[in-house]
């Protein structure tokens, strides 16, 4: 099973780039989208089906944000829609699908970069998610939880660790957050994998961060540790520019 993660930073634009055509000549057979921008009324998701997906949208209350949305070539047995947490819900950041004893998230984390007050609901979230998390795994102990976390974990996954010491995605804080969720019991898939630096997922609209390969690898597939020997291959694909984030994929025998 491929399993591809990719946060569109709009939909609208990303399929005006070219993403149909990736999708349909990568394969995969699930797909998690996170930052939709967009409800499906805005944009004609039978595209997708002409893919073979079926397809499960989470959008934002709020026109032109957030959003998360699973597409899948086999049809789950079951989908949840949120979290049940209204303040988190309203924000279309959880959606699940459940495939017999597996489960498949896609999650879109909120970003602290815009101020104090985005930060500190960032940090209510983390803890909340954790919670939410560990209730759902005494339920649904294989999950893969795919999706923009909006944190480096390590100085490896960050072009300037120095630099940027001090911002959101690499806070102290943060970084302990992101490795106190992977010892609760998840595998970091691209790292079990991949141990090279330079390795990232989204890159600044500045400065040619792009060209420069100046990134944060802050998109992630976490898969609980029961699946663990379930691993076969996880990559990023950095050539694909269909966002300001690039997708990644985990593939494992399931």
């Amino acid at each position: 099973m491929k399993i591809v993660s990719y946060n569109l930073n709009g939909i609208r634009s990303a399929l005006g780039k070219g993403l149909a055509d990736w999708l349909k000549a990568t394969d995969a057979d699930i797909v998690c989208f996170q930052e939709l921008k967009a409800d499906p009324t805005q944009f004609d998701a039978g595209i997708f089906e002409q893919l073979g997906y079926k397809h499960y949208w989470h959008p934002a209350e709020k026109k032109g944000y957030s959003g998360v949305a699973i597409l899948t070539k086999r049809e789950p047995d079951y989908v949840k829609f949120g979290c049940g947490m209204d303040v988190y819900d309203r924000e279309g950041r959880v959606l699940r699908a459940d495939f017999g004893d597996v489960s498949v998230m896609s999650v879109y984390h909120p970003s602290g970069s815009s101020g104090d007050e985005r930060q500190a609901f960032k940090m209510q979230w983390l803890g909340d998610f954790q919670n939410y998390i560990n209730d759902l795994k005494k339920q649904r102990p294989n999950l893969i939880i795919s999706g923009d976390y909006n944190i480096c974990h390590k100085p490896i996954d960050i072009h300037n660790p120095i630099g940027n010491k001090d911002s959101s995605g690499f806070l102290p804080e943060e970084r302990e957050w992101i490795g106190s969720f992977i010892d609760s019991g998840f595998v970091d898939s691209f790292r079990h994998f991949n141990n090279e630096p330079h390795q990232y997922t989204w890159w600044s609209f500045r400065a040619n961060s792009r060209e420069k390969n100046l990134g944060w690898r802050i998109d992630y597939h976490m898969v609980s540790k029961p699946l663990e020997s379930k691993l076969k291959r996880a990559a990023i694909f950095p050539l694909a520019k269909h966002s300001d984030h690039c997708p990644l994929l985990v593939e494992m025998d399931l």
